[in-house]
């Protein structure tokens, strides 16, 4: 059904939400109620001054009858159709259920977006567990405080007689291992528990960065000259402060050379492409990628993931978007464009990837490396990958085969594959 004719439906829905009998209706605006019933039946077509009278008379805005569900919405409930294909949900009839209950259909995306979410999250701490050196350390200081408290005690409650001098150093030294295993088990109590927002905890200073940054959908509207100049948010750590001030400057820097106005009606009139971007604004490529990731969903904007990393391979700044999440804590899979930039410097890359997800996980993916900072005669040039993600709807089409890391990833006969998966026996 074409979104035009579920006008008369929309108007059946609002009045029948309002409860206003059919025959009110039509008197308040001058026709008959059967010619009320043809319009809500989608018999006939409306628009005007009865399209304006009708919506007047329920207190709506006459666009709230016409346009319906916004398309990124049925989009949206579309991909999460497609990505559970058991649940029989009628794709048929997308447009029909968003027009006609625009509130559960919001909910619906949120709760297939938060579920995503919670999955990449699952995903990345599974992940953490395995590879995490801080962890790891600190699960070792506890052990070896604990085996020396054991051991001087052991010999402590013996029947054997111990010289006094020796009896004091061994008292000494299970207090001074107590301490230690008290500070040990601070550190890991601090490390497992800290501060959540939304359920998600911000186990680095990367990571308190980007629960910041997500939260303002990474767009900082105060350093585009939209509103007051406002200090940095003081957050949980210094490294994380340190951090987020290097992320402004260099967001202040991309918003002056790409003034947002300009930027964003230039970005829907060439379809969001950034090498078209980055020659019409005449900054580099990196540059351009990083802007379209800043850019408000609502203004009509796709939803951009954005992954930074330096030459060693350890990412620096990330973007997520539902179903794409790369593992921090780990090595993630070196498929991705992002890494295999480095053995192309400077030579655009755009692919579209496949995550080993049924009905969904397709995305296409810019990505570019370059030198990161000035250049100098006496210094070695550091190297910067940048890799802009779009979500993109399932198609026969080639795509590359990604997944997220070798650990847990279900594929099976992948030429990169650096340890077996948990996930199945069949991995190699």
């Amino acid at each position: 059904m074409v979104q035009r004719q579920l006008t008369g439906s929309r108007i059946r829905e609002r009045r029948v939400d309002l409860g206003i009998r059919q025959t009110d209706l039509a008197n308040a605006v001058g026709i008959s109620a059967s010619y009320l019933n043809l319009i809500e039946h989608n018999r006939r077509r409306i628009a005007g001054k009865l399209l304006n009278d009708l919506a007047r008379a329920m207190q709506v805005d006459p666009s709230a009858l016409t346009e319906g569900a916004e398309t990124a919405l049925l989009d949206q409930l579309r991909a999460s159709a497609a990505r559970d294909r058991a649940s029989g949900a009628e794709v048929s009839r997308t447009e029909d259920f968003a027009g006609r209950f625009i509130g559960w259909a919001s909910l619906v995306v949120r709760q297939d977006k938060r579920i995503d979410e919670l999955e990449a999250r699952v995903k990345v701490l599974t992940d953490r567990l395995a590879h995490d050196p801080q962890l790891a350390t600190s699960l070792h200081e506890v052990i070896s405080s604990v085996t020396s408290i054991r051991s001087a005690a052991s010999i402590l409650v013996s029947d054997d007689d111990i010289d006094r001098d020796w009896e004091r150093r061994f008292h000494r030294n299970i207090y001074e291992d107590s301490q230690r295993l008290a500070e040990a088990s601070r550190a890991l109590v601090s490390y497992l528990d800290a501060p959540s927002e939304e359920g998600t905890a911000s186990l680095s200073p990367q990571e308190e960065v980007e629960t910041y940054l997500d939260a303002q959908g990474f767009h900082l509207p105060y350093l585009e000259g939209d509103g007051a100049p406002q200090r940095a948010p003081m957050l949980r750590s210094k490294a994380a402060s340190a951090l987020l001030a290097d992320y402004r400057t260099r967001y202040l820097a991309d918003a002056e050379t790409m003034p947002l106005k300009e930027f964003s009606a230039a970005a829907i009139e060439v379809g969001h492409d950034p090498a078209l971007l980055a020659g019409r604004f005449g900054v580099p490529l990196a540059a351009a990628m990083r802007r379209l990731a800043t850019l408000p969903i609502e203004s009509g904007h796709p939803a951009f993931g954005l992954v930074i990393c330096d030459a060693a391979g350890a990412i620096t700044l990330q973007r997520q978007v539902s179903g794409f999440g790369l593992p921090r804590a780990a090595a993630a899979c070196p498929l991705w464009p992002l890494f295999r930039a480095f053995s192309q410097p400077m030579q655009p890359i755009r692919r579209d990837v496949q995550l080993p997800v049924d009905g969904g996980g397709r995305f296409r993916c810019y990505a570019i490396a370059a030198p990161a900072g000035a250049a100098s005669f006496d210094a070695p040039a550091t190297m910067e990958a940048v890799m802009l993600v779009r979500s993109v709807a399932p198609s026969g089409g080639p795509a590359d085969p990604v997944g997220t890391s070798c650990r847990i990833c279900p594929r099976s006969g992948c030429r990169a594959r650096r340890e077996p998966s948990i996930l199945n026996e069949d991995a190699v």
